[in-house]
């Protein structure tokens, strides 16, 4: 399989080493705010820019029908334009908060516990989620943080979250950026007397890298906007 990468920062280059050692070849590496590639060389494009540049570089992507991995964060206010893009372009796109196939399968553990503790928050739980990251990530919350707490949303009587504040329909999420933590995740429900937690560390960048692979061997040769629930048949 021939990819470009779009972007070619920490995981652009992880993407790389595991790109190569699985077989796959770059064809085409696109850093920072470059508009002028040809992407008619690959068979698909990995995206993990930044979010200033993802939105063009998904539009190219669309209107090259070239298929498209994107885990950048910071332009979801978007996603809804894009996907639609893509639909009408006839062009084939995955993007997650996170490719990490651990962490998708934390995803749906947090939904099975929200669903289990909802009956329990009125009068007996709170609860609330933390994520920690290396000093240079530019986003707070992280995009997994935040798909974190759409589950806890979508499966409890949580009606919201924010940065740092909540209260019994408020979801708190604390964002810390530590030295050069690749990625911690951890939902609490605290009361009284316990407190239940699930969490995922990632110990390096290798497994979002394998991940967006993965989901980039997946989406070659398909058309149509998918999730990695799509990818990993959850």
């Amino acid at each position: 399989m021939k990819i470009a990468l779009l972007g070619y920062g920490r995981m652009g280059k992880a993407i790389e080493e595991i790109a190569t050692e699985r077989g796959h070849e770059i064809v085409l590496i696109v850093n920072k705010n470059k508009k002028d590639y040809n992407l008619s060389v690959a068979d698909v494009a990995i995206d993990f820019s930044i979010p200033s540049a993802a939105v063009g570089n998904l539009t190219r992507c669309f209107e090259t029908k070239t298929p498209v991995v994107s885990g950048t964060t910071g332009w979801l206010d978007q996603y809804d334009s894009m996907s639609n893009l893509c639909i009408s372009n006839n062009g084939a796109f995955i993007y997650a908060s996170n490719f990490s196939l651990g962490v998708n399968l934390f995803f749906e553990l947090n939904n099975k516990v929200a669903q289990l503790m909802n009956p329990m928050l009125e009068n007996n739980y709170s609860v609330t989620s933390e994520e920690i990251h290396h000093t240079k990530k530019l986003d707070a919350p992280s995009g997994t943080a935040i798909s974190i707490a759409e589950g806890i949303i979508k499966n409890t009587s949580i009606e919201t979250w924010k940065l740092y504040e909540g209260d019994k329909k408020t979801l708190p999420i604390t964002a810390k950026r530590i030295g050069d933590v690749p990625g911690t995740h951890s939902v609490t429900y605290h009361s009284e007397v316990d407190e239940i937690e699930i969490k995922h560390t990632a110990y390096n960048r290798k497994g979002f890298a394998l991940g967006a692979i993965v989901a980039a061997e997946w989406l070659n040769g398909k058309t149509g906007v998918y999730s990695m629930k799509d990818v990993l048949g959850l």
